[in-house]
């Protein structure tokens, strides 16, 4: 008997190797996740890190994360409509609507910011929902359908402005979003809090499902964890305390910038919804084969017009922190690459094209990379074709990637 209660107590609590020989068994079978984007990550770091020392300054650290926020809030909402086999070209420009949108309300209006933001988000359901409704009960092809909307926002955008005027916002709060830092110390603080709550729902989620006689993480494992997330969030936030100001006495730069924790809870909010509800599974069930979701009782047409809604709600918050950035609205604002490198983010962080696999992490590593590529090169004194040209590869590849990977899940029976 207590040889069989030992058997089952280690069945439910593998160990840390077993777990990583599962890991590599699952990269063998196809399932590589965000493995590329990372070892892409580490790469792309040390290469620009040993030919510009400049690059792991605090300041380009800082600028870093501000830099990409727009595009990997977008590539955020993208995730969604490409779990189902989807893509929406237009939430570029449709972040472009909702910004110009923000800026007229702020400036001719004179409404609360608030309110601004409210009416911007509020366009981006209404964007989202006018094409999901047009692709589901139509059934024309989202390419197509939001191709034209590309265009039509274009120039919708052009209307909203007036030709090539340029709308400047002064609003202190929306110019914060983007352009000022925390207390130092509230950012430890919430790295704290983070870490702690972390830390708290590993234990509880393996408490559950040891007393439903489940498989469970062990301790090890949950402390390995914690322990790397508590590391690489101490680091961050250390370099992001640092002055980066010449000249402190008149402003301070130092402290995490605010943008920061925002892409932060938009994180753990949608990871919720995509792993701990009913809507998420439904999602990953409609990408990954839409009739069995249908015959199983999901409403395809709910699914992928809510899919629609969340990403052009998300391009609209993209909006706002780009118009944040620029502290100005004109005619190219959520044109021009925005859209390339937001899809590339996606893509390059571990989305699938083919739809059923990706998580929200995969956005905001894959806009890191962009990031990255774009700030090392532009340190290196390359010009736009050529930076163009290298993100253009690494999307690419990374597409080849994904293609690679779904041939041998195939082949291995993992898919």
């Amino acid at each position: 008997m207590s040889a069989t209660i030992s058997h089952e107590r280690k069945a439910e609590a593998p160990s840390i190797s077993a777990n990583v020989r599962g890991y590599a068994e699952r990269v063998r079978g196809g399932d590589m996740g965000a493995l590329p984007a990372v070892f892409g990550l580490v790469v792309l770091c040390t290469v620009f890190a040993v030919l510009r020392p400049s690059f792991l300054t605090a300041g380009n650290f800082a600028n870093l994360l501000t830099q990409g926020a727009a595009v990997t809030v977008i590539a955020m909402g993208l995730v969604f409509v490409l779990l189902l086999g989807e893509i929406d070209l237009s939430a570029g420009f449709a972040s472009g609507v909702c910004a110009s949108i923000l800026a007229i309300l702020l400036t001719s209006q004179g409404l609360p910011w608030y309110v601004a933001v409210g009416a911007a988000i509020l366009a981006g359901v209404v964007i989202g929902a006018t094409l999901g409704s047009i692709v589901t009960k139509l059934g024309i092809p989202s390419f197509v359908v939001t191709l034209a909307a590309f265009l039509a926002f274009q120039g919708l955008v052009l209307l909203l402005i007036k030709g090539g005027t340029i709308i400047a916002i002064r609003d202190e709060t929306i110019l914060a979003v983007a352009n000022k830092n925390l207390p130092p110390a509230l950012g430890w603080g919430l790295l704290v809090a983070g870490v702690v709550a972390y830390a708290g729902l590993q234990l509880l989620r393996a408490r559950k499902r040891a007393v439903r006689g489940l498989a469970s993480d062990p301790i090890s494992l949950i402390a390995v964890r914690v322990g790397a997330l508590a590391l690489l969030g101490g680091l961050a936030v250390y370099f992001l305390n640092v002055e980066r100001s010449r000249n402190a006495a008149l402003v301070s730069l130092a402290g995490v910038p605010i943008v920061v924790p925002v892409i932060v809870v938009l994180l753990l909010i949608w990871t919720f919804v995509l792993r701990r509800t009913a809507f998420g599974r439904h999602l990953y069930a409609v990408g990954g084969n839409a009739e069995a979701a249908r015959r199983a009782g999901i409403n395809v047409d709910r699914m992928k017009i809510s899919a629609f809604v969340i990403c052009s709600s998300m391009a609209a918050v993209g909006g706002i922190i780009a118009a944040s950035r620029a502290s100005s609205v004109d005619p190219n604002t959520g044109g021009s690459n925005v859209l390339l490198y937001a899809v590339g983010a996606a893509v390059i962080g571990g989305t699938s094209l083919f739809g059923g696999k990706g998580r929200v992490l995969d956005a905001i590593l894959g806009g890191t990379v962009v990031a990255v590529i774009e700030n090392g090169m532009g340190l290196m004194g390359y010009s736009s074709g050529v930076k163009f040209m290298v993100t253009g590869s690494v999307l690419l590849l990374a597409a080849g990637v994904d293609a690679l990977s779904r041939k041998r899940a195939a082949a291995t029976g993992l898919r």
